[in-house]
């Protein structure tokens, strides 16, 4: 975990007379440790920038000040510039008579779908209605497996046949939006491999035919780099606004959020801690950094 190498960090450079060994190492465990080599850099780079000209014997009673400097950095790289209160620009929208739309982006596996249904059920328990669009129609599983979780929570689904085209799904949700007053449409989306050409375009189209207000990412804390390269192929050939990070409860390491956040320069937003509806918190920053340094123990 990230907590015994930011440890080992402290204790190696509060005891060596070179701080680039320890830092050189601090970038190798970092990249072991599911934290991408641009992330890492990053974090080597604002650590030897605070650092500058400092001698370490004079650290040497300081492990309380390395510690702030890896607060800092972290702190930095899971605060991006654009920061987005849902609720707040929901009830904007709902003043305007107008639905929220999001639309979700995410390959199979992610608990996309599932992340869909906590949605609308956070929504819900705030006060606010949904409908759901099934634009996953590359799979009838797809419009099945939405369907399901989403008579769970009580929210109706708009679907159109298996083939039929995805863009159409998503207008005819908002339409219906619209008629029925409703304050939010959750847009589902096919999950094939961000290599695939024709998905990109896909997603492009509902993009444009939807305008929506925000577009979130949803990766697996699990899943590493490959989490990163979902979400640097989706960023742009389609573009994100937000990300939500499933998984986050059996995610050992700490990485992914750490790396999706550089990479997209987006807040996360949510994390998923399990398979309930109820499952979804909050992604908040100070406990997270507190949990990766130790500082919660």
């Amino acid at each position: 975990m990230l907590k015994e190498i930011f440890s080992k960090f402290v204790k190696k450079t509060l005891s060596e007379d070179k701080l680039e060994d320890s830092l050189s190492e601090l970038n190798l465990l970092l990249i072991s440790n599911d934290v991408a080599t641009e992330t890492a850099d990053e974090i080597c780079a604002q650590i030897s920038k605070s650092l500058d000209n400092m001698q370490i014997g004079v650290l040497s009673s300081k492990k309380k000040y390395l510690f702030e400097i890896l607060k800092k950095v972290m702190s930095e790289i899971l605060t991006p510039e654009e920061q987005i209160d849902i609720i707040h620009e929901i009830k904007k929208k709902r003043s305007l008579k107008m639905p929220y739309v999001i639309i979700f982006l995410g390959v199979n596996g992610t608990g996309k779908t599932t992340t869909i249904a906590k949605i609308a059920n956070f929504l819900k328990k705030k006060g606010f209605s949904s409908v759901a669009a099934a634009s996953d129609t590359f799979r009838a599983a797809a419009i099945e497996q939405l369907s399901y979780h989403m008579e769970k929570v009580g929210i109706r689904v708009i679907k159109h046949e298996y083939k039929s085209d995805p863009a159409s799904v998503a207008f005819d949700a908002i339409e219906h939006a619209k008629a029925k007053d409703l304050d939010v449409v959750l847009v589902d989306t096919a999950g094939r491999q961000v290599s695939n050409k024709n998905l990109m375009i896909e997603m492009q189209k509902i993009v444009r035919v939807a305008s929506p207000d925000l577009i979130i990412f949803v990766g697996d804390s699990l899943a590493g780099n490959d989490a990163l390269n979902q979400a640097k192929e989706f960023k742009k050939n389609v573009g994100i606004d937000a990300n939500i990070l499933t998984k986050f409860d059996a995610d050992a390491k700490g990485g992914a959020a750490l790396s999706i956040s550089f990479e997209t320069k987006k807040p996360i937003i949510f994390i998923g801690i399990g398979q309930g509806y109820d499952d979804l918190i909050t992604f908040n920053k100070e406990s997270f950094i507190s949990k990766i340094l130790g500082l919660d123990e």
